[in-house]
């Protein structure tokens, strides 16, 4: 069954309890007019809804109620005993095409003259006795077809009318504010089990060891399934964007269709509505600077109608969104043109960026390519706030773009921001962590030939780059460790932008409930939130964003080692590119497993591998 059709059946089933119970209330208070709107607006959400779905028995049934009840609403008839019973066996048919239509998927067969005659002779001031649809079967034929009740619908058994209420169980209605107690709930016992495993974790002879082990995992899938209470499809997040690219097709005379996949694909409530605004300004780019107009398109030997994809799925714990179109694609050269135009780089500092980061440059605040200012675009305001909205949830956005062919922006977002992986370091005997979703990979450098330092500033010449690097000791005022050959590095993203954060230590990976900050802290853009380990310790969530800004590390700084190395691969198709788990498993030859197919890490004891009575 259609998802569309059977969130209407679960809709009017729980609306028709409602409406019976108004109907009977109405019939004890005639003159409440609360009661007969809230009958009436019941009614007409059927028959819009019907008519929506291509339900034309239904609609007719629906339509006939609602002009009865339109006339008692005017004043022109009134809401009697015997006119709410013939509503009520208007109601009684509603229920049973209903409860065909779940069962079978379709709408029944049927012929409702009579019972639409019946409703509209009361308003040609011809009362009628109704009679119930089970009676109306069993009845014979009377003279004044208008006096009874006649229904073609075939009888429903016991066991069909058993299942009529099926859509409405298999769903419930809770209030959101509940939801995000209960996830409050499960964070906390997220906590508390970290605690005791941690406790536990001591003394590996603990009869303890095994009920810990269970209670692990009872936690873990308790909080997964609470947190698919508040996963929501992203379809619900883009219901506006049909409209939008046809109205902007019409002012711009360019003939643009919108294709969108993956509508399913469900990510957390509260990320949804944070990606809404920045999914709506990039489909409106891809459509107003992106594809050309028609004479355009013909003279490059495109199709007149050019083309915008939106598609989202699942990759690896965190959910993608390309929007791409097949229009004139970014050219790098009239990006830096405009950046020199507009003071933000100089003539000699714009010449030595690299394709990579001259398309970056339309991240930058009060940067726009457009001609002339619009009501569509040309003020500079747009992707600079969609980037900082994206990496405000933990989020990266990456372009890739050729000229004359098309350009795609890819978003990746994390499902959830309540609980989440984070990486807990040390620096100078202080605990930090950091959101897996920030982290490439870790290195470390015991021979100090790798790092290199120019002018004051450090950098790591890593494989075909070089990162620069930051100490978290320096950027968070603590006391400076001693610097030795000896760095472990945590490789950072921010965007497209890569750096090395340099910490004292590495400790754990943890499932961490993230906890907001306090005012007297939320200033300070270094950190994301708080969180509290196993042993009970408060410990700071980092924000990489934060800490590069802090450092002064922009996408410039990022240098080639080998320039034409580093172009190749930044102008690779990102399908193309994968990072992998290296897996030492004793062979001579290392093994390595697509990182977007692992969930997460495990230390297990080397005795519950081989033990029979391990949980």
């Amino acid at each position: 069954m259609d998802d569309v059709l059977r969130e209407f059946l679960t809709d009017s089933n729980e609306n028709l309890v409602r409406l019976e119970q108004d109907i009977v209330e109405l019939e004890r208070a005639p003159g409440d007019a609360a009661l007969l709107n809230s009958i009436f607006r019941t009614i007409h959400t059927i028959k819009g809804t019907c008519g929506f779905l291509g339900l034309e028995r239904l609609e007719r049934v629906a339509h006939s109620g609602e002009s009865v009840l339109v006339l008692v609403r005017d004043g022109k008839l009134d809401a009697s005993p015997e006119l709410m019973k013939s509503v009520l066996a208007c109601v009684d048919v509603i229920k049973e095409i209903l409860a065909t239509i779940e069962q079978t998927g379709n709408e029944p067969a049927g012929d409702d003259t009579l019972l639409i005659a019946s409703l509209e002779a009361w308003g040609n001031g011809e009362p009628v006795a109704p009679v119930s649809a089970t009676a109306a079967a069993d009845q014979e034929p009377v003279t004044n077809p208008l006096r009874t009740q006649a229904l073609s619908t075939p009888p429903i058994t016991n066991d069909a009318r058993i299942q009529t209420s099926e859509a409405t169980d298999a769903t419930l209605r809770v209030n959101v504010h509940l939801l995000d107690r209960l996830m409050n709930l499960v964070g906390e016992l997220v906590l508390s089990s970290n605690q005791i495993i941690q406790l536990s974790s001591a003394n590996e002879d603990s009869p303890y060891v095994a009920p810990v082990q269970r209670l692990n995992r009872v936690a873990t899938d308790l909080q997964e399934a609470v947190m698919k209470t508040r996963m929501q499809p992203i379809g619900n997040a883009w219901g506006k964007l049909p409209r939008m690219v046809r109205d902007l097709a019409q002012e711009t005379g360019k003939r643009i269709e919108l294709e969108l996949s993956g509508a399913e694909t469900e990510l957390d409530r509260q990320i949804l509505q944070a990606i809404q605004d920045p999914l709506t300004h990039m489909v409106r780019n891809s459509a107003d600077h992106g594809v050309e107009s028609p004479a355009a398109r013909r003279a490059a030997g495109k199709p007149e109608t050019g083309r915008v994809r939106v598609n989202a799925y699942h990759e690896g714990g965190y959910v993608l969104i390309d929007v791409s179109d097949d229009g004139a694609g970014l050219d790098a050269a009239k990006i830096r043109a405009k950046a020199v135009e507009r003071g933000m780089l100089t003539r000699e500092a714009a010449a030595a960026l690299t394709e990579v980061q001259s398309l970056r440059l339309i991240f930058e605040p009060g940067f726009s390519t457009a001609e002339k200012v619009t009501n569509v675009s040309g003020r500079g305001v747009g992707m600079d706030v969609v980037r900082n909205n994206i990496e405000r949830i933990g989020g990266v956005v990456e372009l890739s773009s050729r000229v004359g062919v098309g350009t795609t922006v890819r978003v990746r977002i994390p499902l959830t921001l309540a609980i989440i992986s984070g990486l807990i370091v040390g620096a100078s005997g202080e605990w930090f962590a950091i959101p897996q979703s920030g982290i490439v990979e870790l290195v470390r450098v015991s021979d100090g030939r790798s790092i290199e330092n120019v002018h004051g500033a450090e950098f790591l010449r890593l494989r075909d780059s070089v990162l620069p690097l930051a100490h978290l000791d320096t950027l968070l005022d603590l006391p400076p460790r001693e610097r030795s050959q000896d760095y472990n590095i945590v490789v950072c993203r921010v965007g497209d932008m890569r750096f090395g954060l340099v910490v004292g230590e590495v400790l754990d990976t943890q499932e961490i409930v993230v906890k907001p900050v306090g005012r007297m802290v939320k200033h300070l853009e270094m950190y994301a939130g708080c969180t509290i380990l196993g042993d009970g310790r408060m410990i700071m969530i980092l924000d990489a964003a934060g800490l590069a800004a802090k450092a002064r590390i922009s996408s410039g700084t990022e240098a080639a080692a080998a320039p034409g190395a580093v172009v190749a691969i930044a102008n690779a198709r990102e399908a193309d590119r994968q990072t992998l788990l290296l897996l030492d498993s004793g062979l001579p030859a290392l093994k390595g497993v697509p990182l977007s197919l692992v969930a997460r890490l495990e230390e297990i004891p080397a005795r519950w591998t081989s033990s029979p009575t391990r949980p």
